[in-house]
């Protein structure tokens, strides 16, 4: 889930990306037939009559799997979201006519941040100038034509965005809201009523006064089909049969690891003589030693004590140079370390006050202030410090231009090489509580010294726990008998309970479906499931991207359009017990005309509700009822109501006041507020809509 958090993030520069593809593929003849394609000559959509190239999709998909690390269903979906997007959208300015020209280009430039603040585009004065970016542009045509094609595609995307903010600006002016309809609105708000109502929850109904028959559940299931019907899936049962490191292979890594602790002599079959083999103790050459023998390359860097094992943290910390400690677990690997070298007060925690000025080295710009002012500020600022130094924090948050300014001037722990020779001399020579005025690059720095720690260098020759040959071995031969027996009798789950294994059950693969549960990156077998060849009961081996095996059985096949009858069952017979509930309550109540006979005769008090407003449709202890809200406020005051059947009972309510809000001069407001409402609803529901009426061939599951 994090992964896809990233790409929602991300996903305006995900539709520039293929934006940008798209339009060069135009531009490139790709979807004009002047290019000829070197895949499969079958699309992978067609999207109102228009084919979408497969050779294409797949540069698009392979790009995004490198850019953001994902696999490749993910990076298939994702490339598939965005590329309707554009496509969609451009079908439909071709089709209305929208053209961008260079005011609306310039304007999408102008929001660009890295184009408006480049000092290669700006004036004399320091702004962004249309002019000047044109002639560069104009310039790379002569002088970088690879930079200057680059461009272009960048250009074409640019116009679709402007293309998409005329369409938008083309809809969003065609709806206007009146004052009437902001008074409407106002009073929605703030008009307000004063109720009493009786409840008659549904749950307080006995379920046995009901009798709901699997004929009654398809009946209510027909009338509303459109509610319950699900897409084509497959159900699947399946054993994981992981390659886990035994006990043994643990214990041969460990004794590997003790023979490379200490020099050793071995004999040499090839020369028949004597080898003096080096350990890690004696090594002269750690970097080689560990090169040699270690899964993971030699660390040159210090660490705290934080940052080393856990589990082992404090005995490493303790050791002094060359001393050797283990074999030890640390995650899935097995180490020895050699200490190597201890730095007291290695890493340094401060905070600073930064004091920049106009013409540092590395200052911020925007900063206009003299060398000498900013000295004269540095010092006062200083000599504030050293007086209240409980107040460093206040002082940094008040006055510093670093960006640690919000954190009080907190810059954390940091080592040699991580700031400035100058900053990191003075926190490095200095105690803890020293207070100190520094000149580097990026201005002055009142310097804090909060805190010290020790920092030491370990090398460590590390091993990762893998199962052996002789374990891998042992899991294939018990897929390979374990597939076997399934396949002959076609009774997965009964083989597997004769030799104890955990069988896993999944109602609902979807045709696009990459992971099951404890399964991730499973494509192959969500692929088989949906092969016209494969049947229900038919079993097949796969093996695992981490290592394994599972083997899985058919057990279903859903059609499209399909009602699953077991997994809506439960669903379909709560909202017909609500409908009955409902008609019983009425029924037995009809005769009930005043809030005080029904409470009477159903022994419940007579609940009150304050202030209620059309815009807030939750009734004080009763839930959200919009119906029951709505009738109180075309009620006459004192009036009881007849029984309103509501969404989580049956109630019966009278008006004891209402509050009409004073008229305004103007609903201006209001009116606006309701246009912004309705400009973000157009933002996020223009797109759904131009997609819910497309036409699109999907066949990604030809493919992937």
């Amino acid at each position: 889930m994090a992964v896809l958090g990233q790409i929602r993030q991300r996903s305006v520069f995900l539709i520039l990306v293929i934006g940008m593809a798209l339009f060069a593929f135009v531009i490139s003849g790709v979807f004009d037939g002047n290019s000829a394609s070197s895949g499969p000559s079958d699309p992978i959509a067609v999207v109102n009559d228009e084919e979408i190239d497969l050779t294409f999709y797949r540069q698009l998909v392979e790009n995004t799997e490198r850019s953001y690390n994902l696999s490749t269903m993910q990076a298939v979906n994702s490339v598939w979201d965005q590329l309707m997007r554009a496509t969609i959208f451009r079908q439909e300015f071709d089709r209305l006519g929208i053209d961008a020209g260079r005011e609306q280009i310039q304007m999408i430039l102008m929001q660009d941040e890295r184009i408006v603040q480049d000092p290669r585009f700006q004036n004399e004065t320091g702004f962004f100038d249309f002019g000047i970016f044109t002639d560069y542009i104009n310039q790379l045509r002569v002088e970088n034509p690879q930079a200057y094609n680059s461009w272009k595609i960048q250009e074409e995307n640019i116009v679709g965005l402007a293309k998409e903010n005329i369409y938008y600006d083309l809809i969003k002016s065609s709806t206007r809201f009146t004052e009437m309809e902001g008074k409407i609105a106002y009073h929605s708000q703030n008009d307000k009523v004063n109720l009493k109502f009786v409840r008659l929850p549904y749950q307080e109904v006995p379920d046995s006064l009901f009798k709901v028959t699997d004929a009654d559940i398809k009946q209510y299931i027909n009338k509303n089909k459109e509610n319950y019907e699900t897409e084509m899936s497959r159900s699947v049962r399946y054993v994981i049969f992981p390659e886990v490191a035994s006990e043994a292979d643990e214990n041969q890594i460990r004794s590997d690891l003790e023979k490379l602790k200490t020099q050793r002599i071995e004999y040499n079959d090839v020369s028949k003589l004597t080898d003096t083999i080096e350990g890690l103790a004696t090594t002269q050459n750690i970097t080689d030693f560990i090169e040699q023998y270690s899964e993971t390359p030699f660390d040159s860097i210090y660490k705290t004590k934080g940052v080393l094992a856990n589990e082992y943290a404090d005995i490493l910390f303790g050791l002094n140079p060359g001393d050797i400690f283990g074999p030890y677990k640390d995650g899935n690997a097995l180490k020895i370390s050699r200490f190597l070298d201890r730095k007291k007060g290695g890493s340094i925690k401060a905070s600073h006050i930064l004091v920049a000025f106009e013409g540092a080295t590395r200052a911020n710009p925007e900063i206009t202030r003299s060398s000498e002012e900013a000295k004269k500020l540095a010092q006062q600022l200083y000599r504030k410090a050293r007086r209240n130094p409980d107040d460093f924090a206040q002082l940094a948050t008040e006055n510093s231009d670093g960006p640690t300014k919000a954190t009080g001037g907190d810059l954390g722990f940091f080592q040699e090489g991580m700031m400035t020779d100058k900053f990191f001399d003075f926190c490095n020579r200095s105690r803890v509580g020293k207070i100190g005025l520094v000149e580097t690059e990026f201005g002055f720095h009142i310097i804090k010294v909060t805190d010290k720690e020790d920092v030491v260098l370990t090398a460590n020759v590390t091993k990762e726990i893998v199962p052996s040959e002789e374990t891998s071995n042992g899991v294939f031969k018990k897929t390979i008998q374990f597939e076997m027996e399934s396949s002959k009798t076609e009774q997965l789950d009964t083989i597997a309970k004769n030799y104890n294994y955990d069988v896993k059950f999944v109602q609902k693969v979807n045709l696009l479906d990459e992971n099951l549960p404890e399964l991730p990156r499973q494509r192959n077998l969500v692929q088989w499931l949906f092969n016209d060849e494969t049947e229900i009961g038919n079993v097949k081996r796969f093996s695992l991207t981490n290592g394994g095996y599972v083997v899985a059985q058919m057990t279903g096949i859903i059609p499209e359009g399909t009602v699953n009858f077991e997994s809506v069952k439960l669903e379909v017979v709560q909202e017909i017990m609500k409908e009955r509930k409902a008609a019983h309550l009425l029924e037995i109540h009809a005769d009930k005309n005043s809030l005080d006979a029904l409470a009477s005769a159903t022994v419940k008090e007579i609940e009150t509700a304050s202030a209620v407003t059309q815009e807030n449709t939750v009734l004080a202890g009763a839930g959200t009822e919009p119906y029951v809200i709505g009738t109180a406020f075309a009620m006459d005051i004192n009036q009881s109501s007849a029984l309103i059947e509501g969404n989580n009972g049956v109630y019966m309510i009278e008006v004891t006041s209402k509050e009409i809000a004073e008229e305004l001069e103007s609903y201006k407001a209001y009116a606006n507020a309701l246009q912004n409402e309705e400009n973000t609803r157009i933002n996020s529901s223009i797109y759904e809509a131009l997609l819910s009426s497309a036409e699109i061939e999907d066949n990604r599951q030809l493919y992937y």
